[in-house]
Order: C-alpha cells, then structure tokens, then sequence
C-alpha cells in the first residue's frame, strides 16, 4: 500500500481512492471507499491499454463473466466495468489479506493444514472454471490472496495474471503469461490439466518456500518443465503424491479439479477453515493491513474537514499512509520494507544468499547468482519466479523469436530509500512500493504468439507477430510495465457459456531456447520463468477473445446428433445439442419429458415440443398457454395441467386432443380451484382441489336477530387416470389456509397406499397449532382414497424434506441429521449424523439398496437405506449458503447429477466418483442481463436435459 501519486485519480464514479494497493501488468489497483464508508478495491486499466479497443472489449467481457461466476472464493463485482475521466475501472469490496507470495516472504513456507485449505480453495474455483469449458491461465503467487476465511482467486485469466501487456499494430493486444506448463513448451495448446500443472506449483511452493524445478541452469529449465523430474523431496509426505500427479507430464495423467480439491479437504475449503487457519504472523499481517486500511480513511475525512475549513496549510491523507498505533517493534516507512501491507512484504532471504543492504543504501541488492532483469520492467518478483521479476533468470530468445521492446516504466515518484539508477534500478526507478527478493537489470522478454485467440481470421486484423508467414511488427505504439499482481475480481479464460469451436490461427511448434551464458538465477526463482518469455497470447482485431475450443451440434436438422467429444477428467462431454428460447419470448413456466422422446416446454405464450434426438423445434401449441406440469399418458397422447384445466396433446403436432375444465367438469365441485399436482404413479394422477360453499345461518331464536349465512371452503383429495381420462375417487380433506386448497407433496407410493405430506404454507393456524411444530403425515389407501392414518415422526418439521420408500420406510431431515423412521409403527431405524449447518434436502431413492443424500453444507453421498451406513460423501465444490442441491438420478441408474444455483455436477452413483461440472455463466455480451436463475435436471433415457431459464442443454449419461 503506498500514497496516491500526483497523477492518479481521486475518484471513480461514487468511490474515492485512498491510496494504492498495488500494481498488475494492465492495471492499478486502488484502496477506495464509497460515500457510506464502505471500503472498496477499485482496478483501473491502464491508460495505454484502455486506449485499445480489444483490449477494451476484453476487459468489459471478463468482468461481466466474473460477475456471472462471482461467490465463494471470487469476490462479485459492486461497480464496472465504468469508464469515464477516471479511465476503465471496476470495483469490488476490500477483503484483508497477503498474497500468498507475500505471506510466503514474511513467514515461509505454510503448515500442511493451511496448504489443504489453500489447494481445495482454488481446486473448488478451478472446477467451476473447467465445467463451462473454459481455462484459467491465471494462477500465480500474486493472484492468490489469503485472508481471513480462506483464500481468494483474483485473477481468472490473461489479463489478470499477466506477465506483460501491450498494444500491437492493427488493434491487437500481446499478453505475455508468466509461466509455462510442459505441454506449452512442445508447442501443444494450453487446457483445463495445464491449470492443474500451475496448481501443483503453487502449493509446492506454499508448502516448502521454493519450487519443483528450481534446481539446474537457467537455460535447461524449458526442458526440466518438459522432461525433468520436480523436486518434491521438502514437501510434507501427506502432500506429495497428489503434487506429483499435478505435476504430470502427460496432461491425461492429472487429476481433475474436483478430484484435487476433495483429496485436499472432503468437506470444503470453508468447513476445514473454520476457526482460522492462516499462520499466527500472517493473521496478525492482515488485520494490520485492516487498520491501515480504517486509518486511511479517517485520515481522508479529515482531510476533507480540513479542506473545507481552509485553502491553505498543508495537505494530509492523499499523499501519506497513516500508520496505526505503533508498538516498539513498529517498521518505520523508509528504514524497512512494509512487512503487512500487501505488495510491501520483505523479502525472504534463502539460506547462503547475501543479505540485502537497508533502504539507506539506495539500491536493492544484487546476489551473485542473479541474473539481469528486464529493463524497464520494474515490479516485484513474483516468488518462485511465476512472472518476470526482479533477480529472476534470463530468458534465452527462441531462434524465430522477435525482441520485445523495452517497456517503460510506470509514473514513479520519489520517496524514502528511493534506488538512484535508471530503469535498471536507477535514479528512475519507482521504489514507492517495496519490492520483493533482489531487483536487477535483465534484458527485453522475447514476445512470440504461440496462440491466436481471436475469432474468425478476417476478424482479427494483421496476423500475430511471430507467426509463420508474418511480417516483423513495428514498434509498439502503447505498452506497459510488465508486473506480476492481480486484478482484485475473476478473470474466466473463456468470455462464452459453453466450450465453442473457434478458428484458431496455427499454433508454431516451440522452439528450444537457445544457450545462453550468465550466471544461474537464485535457487527460489521459478525458472519456468525462463521459458514463460515466448508464451504470448494475441488477441486482436474487432472480435471478443475466446479461449474455448469445442462447438456442440447445431439442432438445424432431423439427423441425430453425433457422439459427445471426448473430454478431460472434470469437464463435461460436448452437448449433443443446445435449444435456447429467444429472449423476445416469454420465459418457460416449466418443461417436462414425453416418453424420452420430446422435451415439453411451457410458456404464457403456449408450449412447445423439441426433439430430444436433435434440439430442433418439432411443433408449437397457442392453445396450451400457461401449462404448469407435462406428463406422459400413455404412449398416444402429451398430458399438460394448467391452473384451470388438463390437456391432451398430440405428441406429433401439437393439437389439442382433448380438454378437461376445472370450473365445470368436475360433478360436485363447480369452479373448483386446483393447487399444484401432488404427484404420479403409472397413468394415475393425484391432486388437490376446493371450492366455495355457502352455510346457511341456523334458524334464529324467537327475539333474537337473524345469522348471517358463511362462506365455507370445502377441499377434496383426487385421483385421476389421465390415459383413460376420468376420475378414479375423491375423498374429502381439511381445508386450507385461504382461499382453502392444501398442496400436497407425495412422499412415497406403496403397492397398496401412498402417503402425502401437506406443504406448510397451506396449513390453517389451527393446523399449527395443533401440530406444535411438527409435521403430519397423511396415508391413503390407493385403491379407495380412504385416509389410514395420520401421523407424526419424531421431530419432524412441516418444511422438513421427506422420502418415503416402497419398504416401509421414511427419511427426513431432523436439525442436522437425516433419520429414517418405520412408516407403520413410527419407531426410529437409524440415524446420519451431519455437520454443522447441514440441513437435509430430499434425498433420492436408487436401485438397489441406496439412499443419495444431500444437504446445505453442498454434500452429496449415498447411504445403505436398511442401516444409515454410509457408502460414500462428496462436496460439490459450490460456496457454502444456499439450500442442498437437488438431486437427480440417470434414466439409467449409473449418474447421480445434483444442481444448485451455481452448478451442475455429476456423480458415478455407485461410488460417487465425480463425473463432470457443467456452468453455463450466460452470454459474453457485456451488455447481456445477468442469468441468476437455479440449474434444474431432466432425466431422459440415456441423456439428461439441464435447464437454465431459457438454455436447454442435452448430455449423455449413463
């Protein structure tokens, strides 16, 4: 954290800047707050770049995806992407914490337990990032912030973890990453296990201080990257074995996201965080930073005072950062680096290095294994070396390479212990913010494209410099610091919301960096830093980057649609098709499966019959508008009840076959109100339905005045077969709450009975309080109506879940545990205890003798449903909050799929081996409307269907 230069800006729309945070390869982070006080963390591009209008669309595409993506460890966006005087700026909220290479150099290598929590943070977000398809290529020491609850991804792509940005000829943007994984250095595209490569890196270094690949020359690194053994010796025995298989390199030996992070942490990085679990010296380095952080903006309201009070005197709070109360082992500004605020933790010196001199001496210094540092790039050194940095190795130039020109440094200003050198450590350089490890000169990064990201070719402009054909690109006209921080919100690798077929530019094979001579670079120095020089990544002319590489099938046409690509572990199979309701279309009421063969939509406008073989529209219906529930009734006839009536439907076209009205059809009952069906077993349907009746006063005693006659409601409780289209029985219920219908919610079918649980928000008050919180369960006999019994179960609750079984058994969340019950005697069988806060959902009853399960805490798992033993748990990786996924099982038996708001994730049912995430995280047009709608399963055959709001996507199961 360090003062506001002369030249920043004071205000972004409504927030104020205090002081800035820290500094990224394309943006400047800056401490702000709005006008209640609130402390916010704004990033503004870089004039330079913003100036760029790919680099514009780009910055405006991935903050609209981070907002889709936003919850658990990726901080939602408050403000942005906001334009204006002030230059292209987001904001989020000011969360505490160190990066994890400054907390690294103030304490050293992390405890086991802290590197779990830090893993199965960044696993959970990395699945979120591979079930849309997409990539991450943000991974680094810097991008990975650690507070208080757990750690923070803030950079989800490119842009933010950039090792250096600048502008090309022809509206292109080079960005240089700051690492290499083996499959890049062989010329290969990057996908979701070179994330995982990254991954294995970094909590090698959080585990130990140093990296895997550290030890050798500078010039073999490539090749250690492609083909030598890391270094895993120091690792803590319970952690190696999973690093080494992220560190595979073959990309198919790695293990999935979702894999890593429940080896890392089975109940969650949030569960296993609770209580804290940051080092002593790192906790106490964030709440410092907090205070820091509330005194600067009691410094800028007196400021403010004073400025009104006066227009001379001299200026406080805009150029200094106030200091809290300090102790005696206080660190003065200008005589020691800033050991808590982020961006200004000392250097970890390692064992054997010269020690460094003090600010006093000027210049940062120089060890004997240094080698010299790209001129014009100040900036920290990211440990371990995952970008360019001060002290970091020389990167030797690829014969086809072109010389990157030298970047110019950041607006610097002077101050405390400033260096007296140029570029290289000069009179020039910007010592305001601390720098980490040794700085140095070094040499321009070479800047080859191995990767055109943008569209189609006749989109993107010239072609990328450095590739075959090329002609050599002038200077850059905008260029910038190369810098290794991150921006405070998620940067997704992929602005679309499914895995797209793009033309891609040829992909040059990696070239073996030439010898170069020097001395070796100090033994923390991630020397994939050597290679990291030549993976540039260009996106350019007037198309949106996207990073994805797969296309589903087009639903054009009646072909059956083709086999499902093959994927890697975690990521889901291609779509066999996509059908998405046009937005000038009403949204679907619901959708519903016809015999695996049509999927059923609904809308106010009508309904609508898709082929579930190819996507494509088949018919529309105007006549079935408002359709709340689709069935099969038999194999002639598409069944649909609305809030007034049942229709039949031609599953050919559309037509309607057949209509029953609610208000007049029903002998007995005119103008009978329906509530939401209760439920299905075979052709038979049971719901609920009331109508008024008047109740004439009694005859008035002699002298007394005339009663008023009352309006009663009177319910009835209905089975209905819907291929032979009549009434099976009615029975007479109690009434509901106003305007009297109760809702039933079907529990279980038996062979000779059903039992129904009333839905608490059509429970009478009378009804409360005879249940003294607990729920009743109602038992009809199937064949007659007749009501057998009407219980309660132990404890209990109206909203509680509930499932009953054809054995006679039921299962219900009581508080945090799931117990199963006798249906016939009420006696308790067995108990599943459950963690804190996790509430049961309604569990899923499957082949065999299972139970799935779910609850709050995102758990999914199965339990043998005769003795509650537990067969398997697993997290869905989705940030705790929120009611339990819902559970759907495969037409097949084989998948257990459980959606939430967040995600879908799928299950292998037997073992509850993960399958695959799905997200589809919306359109990539900025301007698009945000999709918050839940994920909910269809289960047809051997597919299932996954809808959100108006997108319609078919997977194969099995």
């Amino acid at each position: 954290m360090e003062a506001l230069r002369q030249d920043d800006p004071r205000h972004f729309g409504p927030y104020t800047a205090l002081a800035r945070l820290r500094e990224a390869a394309s943006a400047v982070q800056f401490l702000a707050r709005d006008s209640a006080g609130a402390r916010v963390v704004v990033t503004a591009a870089r004039p330079g770049l913003a100036a760029v209008p790919a680099f514009r669309r780009r910055f405006q595409a991935e903050a609209r995806t981070a907002e889709r993506l936003a919850g658990g460890w990726v901080q939602p966006l408050l403000a942005g992407p906001g334009s204006g005087d002030e230059g292209l700026w987001t904001a989020v909220a000011y969360v505490p914490g160190l990066t994890l290479a400054e907390a690294i150099s103030l304490t050293g290598p992390l405890p086991e337990r802290a590197v779990r929590i830090l893993g199965a943070g960044l696993a959970e977000t990395l699945s979120r990032v591979h079930a849309t398809g997409a990539v991450l290529q943000g991974l680094a020491p810097e991008t990975v912030l650690l507070a208080g609850d757990g750690p923070r991804l803030t950079a989800f792509g490119p842009l933010g973890g950039a090792a250096g940005a600048e502008a090309k000829p022809g509206g292109q943007l080079s960005v240089r990453l700051g690492y290499l994984t083996p499959e890049q250095v062989e010329g290969r595209e990057a996908g979701a296990p070179s994330d995982l490569f990254v991954l294995g890196l970094l909590l090698a270094y959080a585990a130990t201080g140093a990296t895997p690949f550290a030890e050798g020359p500078a010039e073999e690194a490539a090749a250690r990257i492609a083909h030598g053994s890391a270094e895993l010796g120091p690792v803590p025995d319970a952690l190696r074995e999973l690093i080494g298989r992220c560190l595979a390199k073959d990309p198919a030996d790695r293990p999935g996201a979702g894999a890593v992070a429940a080896e890392l942490a089975l109940e969650g990085a949030a569960g296993m965080a609770k209580g804290g679990w940051l080092p002593e010296a790192v906790a106490a380095a964030v709440t410092d930073q907090a205070a820091r952080a509330g005194a600067l903006e009691a410094s800028s309201e007196t400021e403010a005072e004073s400025e009104t009070g006066t227009e001379e005197g001299p200026e406080t709070g805009a150029d200094e950062v106030p200091e809290p109360d300090a102790g005696p082992d206080a660190v003065s500004p200008g005589t020691a680096p800033d050991a808590v605020s982020p961006g200004t933790a000392p250097a970890a010196v390692p064992p054997g290095a010269a020690p460094e001199p003090g600010p006093g001496d000027g210049l940062a210094a120089e060890p004997a294994d240094a080698v010299p540092d790209a001129a014009g790039a100040p900036g920290p050194e990211g440990p371990g070396g995952f970008g360019p940095a001060a002290g970091g190795p020389a990167v030797p130039e690829p014969a086809d390479a072109v010389p990157a020109k030298a970047l110019p440094p950041a607006p610097a200003t002077a101050g405390p212990g400033a260096a007296t050198g140029g570029e290289d450590g000069g009179t020039d350089a910007d010592t305001r913010t601390t720098r980490f490890l040794r700085a140095g000169p070094r040499p321009p990064w070479t800047d080859r494209s191995t990767a055109q990201l943008a569209l189609p070719r006749e989109l993107t402009g010239p072609p990328a410099p450095g590739t075959p054909g090329s002609p050599l690109p002038p200077a850059a006209p905008a260029s910038v610091p190369e810098a290794r921080q991150p921006y405070p919100y998620a940067y997704p690798a992929a602005p679309v919301p499914l895995p797209q077929t793009q033309a891609q530019s040829p992909v040059p094979p990696a070239t073996a960096p030439a010898a170069a001579g020097g001395p070796a670079t100090g033994r923390r120095a991630l020397l994939t830093a050597v290679a990291a020089g030549a993976a540039g990544l260009v996106v350019g002319g007037g198309s949106v980057l996207a990073l994805g590489s797969d296309e589903p099938a087009a639903a054009t046409d009646d072909k059956p649609a083709p086999a499902p690509r093959p994927t890697v572990p975690g990521q889901a199979p291609g779509p066999l098709w996509i059908h998405t309701r046009p937005a000038s279309a009403p949204a679907p009421l619901t959708a519903g499966i016809w015999r695996d063969e049509l999927l059923v939509l609904t809308d106010s406008a009508g309904a609508t019959g898709i082929d579930l073989r190819t996507g494509r529209e088949k018919w529309k219906s105007k006549d079935a508008a408002g359709g709340q529930k689709v069935l099969a009734a038999g194999d002639e006839s598409c069944f649909l009840a609305s809030p007034t009536e049942f229709l039949w439907l031609s599953p050919e076209d559309g037509k309607v076959e057949h209509r029953v009205r609610f208000v007049d059809q029903f002998d007995g009952v005119p103008n009978m109100k329906v509530a939401p069906l209760t439920g299905q077993s075979g052709s038979v349907l049971w719901f609920t339905g009331s109508h008024t009746v008047t109740v004439k006063a009694p005859k008035p005693k002699k002298g007394k005045k005339p009663g008023k006659d009352r309006q009663v409601p009177r319910a009835y409780f209905f089975a209905y077969d819907i291929v032979l289209r009549k009434e099976v029985w009615r029975v007479e219920v109690p009434a509901g709450r106003d305007p009297g219908t109760p809702a039933y919610r079907l529990t279980a079918v038996r062979d000779t009975d059903i039992l129904v649980l009333q839905a608490p928000a059509t429970l009478t008050a009378a009804d409360v309080k005879a249940a003294k919180g607990k729920a009743f369960f109602r038992c009809f006999d199937r064949t007659t109506g007749k009501l057998l019994w009407n219980r309660q179960f132990g404890a209990v609750s109206p909203q509680a879940a509930a499932l009953g079984d054809t054995e006679g058994r039921l299962y219900a969340a009581v508080g945090e545990d799931l117990h199963a019950f006798e249906t016939g005697t009420g006696k308790p069988v067995w108990t599943l205890p459950g963690g804190e806060g996790s509430v049961f959902g309604t569990p899923v009853r499957a082949a065999g003798n299972l139970l799935h399960t779910t609850n709050r805490n995102q758990e999914v798992g199965a339990v043998d449903a005769a003795t509650g033993r537990q067969a398997w748990r697993r997290s869905t990786e989705v940030p705790l909050g929120g009611n339990a996924p819902a559970l759907t099982l495969s037409g097949g038996g084989g998948t257990l799929l459980a959606s939430d708001p967040t995600q879908v994730t799928a299950f292998a049912a037997a073992d509850g081996r993960r399958l695959w995430k799905f997200q589809d995280i919306g359109a990539a047009d900025p301007k698009g409307a945000t999709v918050s709608a839940p994920y909910r399963v269809l289960a047809a055959g051997k597919n299932a269907v996954v809808q959100r709001e108006r997108a319609f996507y078919a997977f194969p199961v099995e």
